[in-house]
């Protein structure tokens, strides 16, 4: 994959290129779809305007895959042959928010010949929202 840093000259403090998705309804319901998750806070305004939340929201795991991409186009197959990750959602993303993805390497771990690359990732609003923290670790050799 191009562009893809060479691990082992990653520090600490390096920035991952941020992606930005623009969310809409369209996406939303494309996701049920690919997921079978129908649940009417997704997909049925109707539904949605009564509860806590006044309107459809995007799936977690919608907005999460936008942390593996962007972690994905970053580390390419170092992310994809051995990686974990951990996160918080924090809130609900919305149709026609725009969710702004980004990270940075915090920490490098060296344990028995192989090295643990731990990225802080998270998905924020233009405004400044925080949807999901969290932190990505890439182990390699």
């Amino acid at each position: 994959m191009a562009g893809q840093p060479d691990l082992s000259q990653v520090a600490i403090g390096d920035s991952i290129p941020s992606l930005t998705k623009k969310v809409n309804q369209k996406i939303i319901d494309a996701y049920a779809e690919a997921s079978g998750d129908y649940n009417p806070i997704h997909v049925d305004p109707d539904f949605a305007k009564d509860t806590i939340f006044k309107g459809t929201i995007a799936h977690g795991l919608l907005t999460l895959a936008y942390i593996s991409q962007m972690m994905v186009k970053w580390a390419g197959k170092y992310y994809l042959g051995n990686s974990s990750l951990e996160t918080t959602f924090l809130s609900p993303v919305r149709p026609g928010d725009e969710v702004i993805v980004k990270g940075e390497v915090s920490e490098i771990k060296e344990r028995d010949g192989a090295k643990d690359i731990i990225c802080q990732v998270y998905c924020d609003g233009k405004n400044g929202q925080r949807y999901i923290s969290g932190k990505a670790t890439i182990t390699f050799k």
